[in-house]
């Protein structure tokens, strides 16, 4: 058995990821494979416009990632919340 072939590889199944392999996929002649390292977007908090107080700094859909310190900031880092999901960060944010 010979692996699978695609036309196109999208790594993020964010907002950008989702559309591009949308519009990818409309020529049925391709092959379009949507790779997501996060979970299914289901979730509950996710479809809550509040929900967003729960999904950010939450390991299951935050890949909780901070700054670098910055003299600006007096030496402080900031929370930095990139969704970790199907529909990436547009999922966290409370849209």
């Amino acid at each position: 058995m010979s692996a699978p072939a695609f036309d196109y590889i999208i790594i993020g199944a964010g907002t950008a990821g989702c559309l591009l392999a949308n519009r990818l996929s409309a020529d049925a002649s391709k092959r379009v494979l949507l790779i997501e390292a996060g979970r299914k977007d289901d979730y509950h908090w996710i479809h809550i416009p509040v929900g967003y107080l729960h999904c950010i700094g939450n390991p299951r859909t935050d890949w909780l990632y901070n700054t670098e310190p910055d003299a600006g900031l007096n030496g402080r880092a900031l929370r930095y919340p990139r969704g970790k999901t199907l529909g990436g960060c547009s999922s966290i944010n409370g849209m």
